[in-house]
């Protein structure tokens, strides 16, 4: 029988990833072991196929004339830059660069926990604690309460995303935002911060300390489409974020009107107002200072719900300030104006 193996044997050596028969055992795609490698996190049940809940998915999305989602939670035909905010994602993907609840850096670190920004846990490299800057962070993170552990390279690594962290990082507890209604009745004459269309978080910080600075009652931002309150806003803040509550507005231009309510002036800062920003009388009473992004200024809406268009004049109509300066500059002539009229 020169050589043939009976029973269809296909020659292959059982153990590993065959079957006494030869065939690949099942789950290994005929590979061994130590060849397999893993098909990274579990999509949510609305994205396995043969699960209830896919079916469910399935089922809506024909009813409503749209492709089935795959298992990327992508419609199925449909451009990959289309794909819903729900998208599934890998860790990895989400991950990528400084995270927003994460500090990475030894000076960042350092400044982070000199300014008093509420964290959960410190972690350091063994080896990184032989710097002075590591060394105040651990004793300034052990006498907050803060959790310091020891952490390997490669899992700082993985926790900042990537990013430069010199053996050291900071994990920043999620802030808890205040109620734009929190603000109507704090002080005589409230000064509110709105932010529209800041998506920069150093802007927001920035635009956070100069409100701070010049005595505002707090800043208000819109939940979608806006920088929220991260670890890059927290240190362009300098801190500020201890003393400046941040509210939080699922509608900006809902907000507004509240406010106008409430009796707030609400005055937008717009390159194309008639009244500049010094000869803003009405400064010295409840009111709300809008501010826009940088180019684009102030979206369509929300300066029609403004009660007056205000401009800081400068010397060529052609440039434009980013939110923090422009939002300081402004801050300083109301606060000026304040001064005047007691």
């Amino acid at each position: 029988m020169s050589g043939q193996k009976k029973g269809g044997d296909s020659g292959k050596a059982p153990g590993g990833g065959y079957t006494k028969r030869g065939k690949p055992r099942p789950g290994t795609g005929g590979y061994k072991r130590d060849r397999l490698e893993g098909k990274g996190p579990t999509p949510p049940a609305r994205l396995r196929p043969g699960h209830p809940a896919n079916r469910a998915a399935a089922k809506a999305a024909k009813g409503a004339g749209r492709p089935a989602p795959d298992q990327r939670g992508n419609e199925r035909g449909a451009d990959s830059r289309n794909r819903s905010e729900s998208s599934y994602e890998s860790p990895a993907v989400r991950g990528v660069g400084e995270g927003p609840e994460m500090v990475a850096g030894r000076n960042s670190v350092v400044e982070s926990l000199r300014a008093g920004i509420p964290a959960m846990a410190l972690y350091v490299a063994g080896r990184a604690q032989e710097d002075e800057r590591v060394a105040e962070s651990v004793q300034i993170a052990a006498e907050a309460g803060i959790a310091v552990l020891e952490s390997g390279v490669p899992e700082l690594d993985r926790l900042t995303g990537g990013a430069i962290h010199q053996g050291v990082a900071l994990r920043v507890r999620p802030y808890e935002y205040a109620h734009p209604e929190d603000f109507y009745r704090r002080g005589t004459r409230p000064l509110i911060v709105a932010l529209d269309g800041v998506t920069d978080p150093r802007n927001l910080g920035a635009v956070i300390r100069s409100a701070a600075a010049f005595g505002a009652t707090g800043v208000v931002v819109p939940s979608r489409r806006s920088a929220g309150v991260t670890a890059g806003a927290w240190k362009a803040s300098a801190g500020a974020l201890v003393r400046l509550p941040v509210a939080q507005a699922v509608n900006l231009t809902r907000a507004l009107e509240g406010y106008k309510k409430a009796g707030f002036f609400v005055a937008g800062l717009d390159a194309e107002g008639t009244t500049g920003v010094r000869d803003l009388s009405i400064a010295d009473g409840p009111m709300v200072l809008v501010v826009g992004s940088e180019g684009r200024g102030l979206s369509r809406i929300v300066a029609a719900a403004c009660d007056m268009l205000v401009s800081i004049p400068m010397a060529s109509g052609n440039e434009s300030l980013n939110a923090g300066i422009a939002a300081s500059i402004a801050l300083y002539e109301i606060a000026g104006v304040r001064a005047r009229k007691g």
